[in-house]
């Protein structure tokens, strides 16, 4: 088994966020990578990592950052794979990380979810995974469906909650 899917972290501390990316792809059955990777700290060790990423059988790169949140956008300039970006919590509440993942020039596009978003990115490495994955499709509408009945559940749940004015 050989992962089609890396989560890449500027930082263990970002963790916590990222293990939903994790949880999900485990879920769904997807072989998966994690690291730590700074663009900063390691640069030679993100090129060497993006170069080679396509050659050993990635399919999707997730990468999270804060603060200055150059992982993305470093390693998307250097593989053709698509880079799910996740901006992470810091010093402004992440949106120094949603807006430097956000702004990529033009020719480096990096698909960029919500502040600590992880469980997104992993749904949409998820969906792109599931285009030329039919097993992996069905598990994926499983998924969605399963989302459909959570509302119904909560909705037969709020019925249940009684006020002098609710009408239903």
């Amino acid at each position: 088994m050989h992962a089609l899917v890396s989560i890449i972290m500027g930082s263990t501390s970002d963790l916590p966020i990222m293990q939903r990316a994790a949880d999900f792809l485990n879920k769904m059955e997807v072989p998966f990578e994690m690291n730590a990777l700074s663009a900063h700290r390691t640069p030679d060790e993100v090129a060497t990592f993006a170069a080679g990423a396509r050659k050993r059988g990635l399919k999707v790169i997730i990468a999270a950052a804060g603060m200055a949140a150059a992982l993305p956008g470093v390693i998307a300039s250097m593989t053709p794979l698509p880079v799910i970006g996740v901006p992470i919590s810091s010093t402004l509440q992440g949106q120094d990380a949603l807006l430097a993942i956000v702004q990529m020039p033009p020719g480096i596009s990096v698909a960029t979810v919500g502040i600590d978003a992880a469980l997104n990115a992993a749904i949409m490495a998820v969906q792109i995974l599931s285009l030329s994955d039919d097993a992996l499709a069905a598990r994926f509408d499983k998924y969605k469906a399963g989302l459909a009945d959570k509302i119904v559940k909560a909705n037969e749940a709020l019925a249940e909650v009684k006020y002098d004015f609710k009408t239903n």
